[in-house]
């Protein structure tokens, strides 16, 4: 039985995110599941190295499955391509040793989150970012990122954090890039918590509108109260941008 790691990418907008959800097939692990089991007339599951939310996008996703078939790995990619819906594409299949496993092999993630600026509508992006209503100080951001730096306990900046699992997580960078419309912020780390990048963004966005004092940060992560930090950021704005692997 070969292992195939997938190359994928998608537009998030009308998707209930990544993860299975029962038979329904509004996802995008589902809907690539869907078309594999068809082609190859076998039930294939599909594990992804990211669970993103309902709205989120993918520049690059990492999944994996096993199949036995003589088809290259280009044949495979072609023919995933062709049934899938176009807002689904697999960039890439590659035949994997038998112990890769997209999720539990990776050893870092990358996402950005896309603001407009006040007063910068865009037509043609309004689907994959967030409209700030407000002038954003970036230097302030970029103060209160660099509080985020290293390994914390992130509760605070999370929905659903488990009692049994740990919400300890490094984030080795957060980088704040202005252009003279759009504000990008990108995190760098070994993993996230259930809309810790959306919560993070919200902070940062209230910190950028003198809503929020700076040393803010350092509270919600002494403490981990949630209602401490700021919004959660809409799903539209954000793109997991990379997975790593050593």
């Amino acid at each position: 039985m070969n292992n195939y790691r997938l190359k994928i990418q998608y537009d998030g907008t009308r998707y209930r995110g990544w993860q299975r959800q029962g038979e329904r097939d509004d996802t995008i692990q589902g809907k690539i599941e869907q078309v594999l089991s068809r082609l190859y007339e076998r039930e294939i599951e599909i594990d992804g190295a990211g669970r993103t939310d309902a709205g989120v996008h993918a520049y690059c996703q990492i999944a994996n499955f096993h199949l036995q078939t003589e088809d290259a790995p280009e044949t495979i990619r072609d023919k995933m391509n062709e049934y899938l819906p176009e807002d689904i594409r697999i960039l890439e299949v590659k035949q994997a040793s038998g112990r890769f496993h997209s999720r539990l092999n990776a050893v870092g993630k990358v996402y950005e989150y896309h603001l407009l600026k006040k007063g910068c509508q865009d037509v043609f992006s309004r689907k994959y970012s967030w409209q700030a209503e407000q002038e954003l100080d970036t230097e302030r951001m970029r103060a209160g990122a660099a509080l985020l730096l290293g390994q914390h306990d992130f509760k605070g900046f999370c929905t659903r954090a488990s009692k049994k699992k740990s919400t300890v997580r490094r984030l080795d960078a957060v980088t704040v890039r202005e252009t003279q419309k759009d504000i990008f912020l990108r995190f760098e780390g070994n993993g996230f918590l259930y809309h810790m990048v959306r919560i993070l963004t919200g902070t940062l966005v209230e910190i950028g509108a003198g809503k929020r004092e700076i040393e803010s940060i350092r509270d919600i992560l002494a403490t981990g109260n949630r209602s401490l930090a700021g919004e959660t950021a809409p799903a539209k704005g954000l793109t997991l941008i990379d997975i790593k692997y050593d």
